[in-house]
């Protein structure tokens, strides 16, 4: 990842922002949470492929994210536009395939923050197939338990109206972002190796994501729920429904109705 990425600032602040703001008019409640300086971890829900746009638009400092690796190996033209768009803002690539690739992954973002900057990441791993929020992938906890950032959950509202899966062009509606308290997890510190730690601190980090997002929780990977829907489709065998729970870890599911742009900061 170059040190400098140097289409970050332009795209955003002469492309991204300006149209974002015109056209969908998003509303933010709790930015104060998200520090002015040093590293911090925006763990948020996934609901559109929009919202890689729309959280770094929301935010004052640069956002470092992880994309797929197939957008820095592409052939021709297109795929080296897109290599070069994906290095210039900064995008840190990662290999789904796990072991070591997962691992240098989390390197990586370890990296980003030591310098000082914001990350953002998905803990569902992909975009939630129907509006529900899925099981946590641990990558947020290791990354949390071996950089010492603070996390910031995030819930993104009304994504999934956007940008529904499968349509090129986005409908114009209104849309929010929710930026919680820092999660802070020092008292683990040096036991990123422990896996009932590990997971513990993922499942907290999605009770805090649901907490403000209020969507309905399932206990089971976004992917894998895609893939069985995929599978049903083709096969015409019915698909068994997804088992929802109150919320991540056991705990009963957080009350209240999902926020919307009253008393928003803008």
């Amino acid at each position: 990842m170059p040190r400098f990425p140097v289409l970050y600032w332009p795209i955003k602040l002469l492309v991204a922002e300006p149209l974002v703001t015109a056209v969908f008019r998003p509303w933010v409640r709790g930015l104060e949470n998200v520090p002015t300086d040093g590293p911090a971890i925006l763990a948020s829900n996934h609901l559109s492929a929009a919202d890689t746009v729309l959280l770094p638009t929301v935010v004052e400092r640069r956002v470092t994210f992880i994309a797929k690796a197939d957008l820095f190996t592409g052939r021709g033209v297109r795929g080296r536009l897109t290599k070069g768009l994906m290095h210039g803002i900064g995008q840190l690539p990662v290999d789904r395939s796990g072991g070591r690739a997962s691992s240098a992954a989390i390197a990586g973002a370890v990296r980003v923050l030591q310098e000082g900057d914001l990350f953002g990441i998905y803990p569902e791993g992909t975009r939630s197939p129907d509006g529900r929020l899925y099981r946590g992938r641990t990558g947020v906890a290791r990354i949390a338990l071996a950089s010492g950032a603070p996390v910031i959950p995030v819930a993104m509202i009304g994504t999934e109206d956007l940008l529904p899966t499968g349509r090129r062009l986005p409908r114009i509606r209104r849309v929010g972002a929710v930026f919680g308290e820092p999660l802070d997890f020092s008292r683990f510190a040096g036991r990123g190796d422990d896996q009932l730690v590990v997971r513990s601190v993922t499942d907290e980090i999605m009770y805090a994501i649901q907490k403000l997002s209020r969507q309905e929780y399932v206990d089971a990977y976004a992917e894998r729920s895609r893939l069985r829907s995929e599978l049903s489709r083709s096969t015409g065998v019915p698909e068994p429904p997804s088992t929802s729970t109150g919320g991540p870890g056991g705990r009963a599911a957080p009350g209240g109705d999902a926020p919307g742009p009253g008393d928003a900061q803008h």
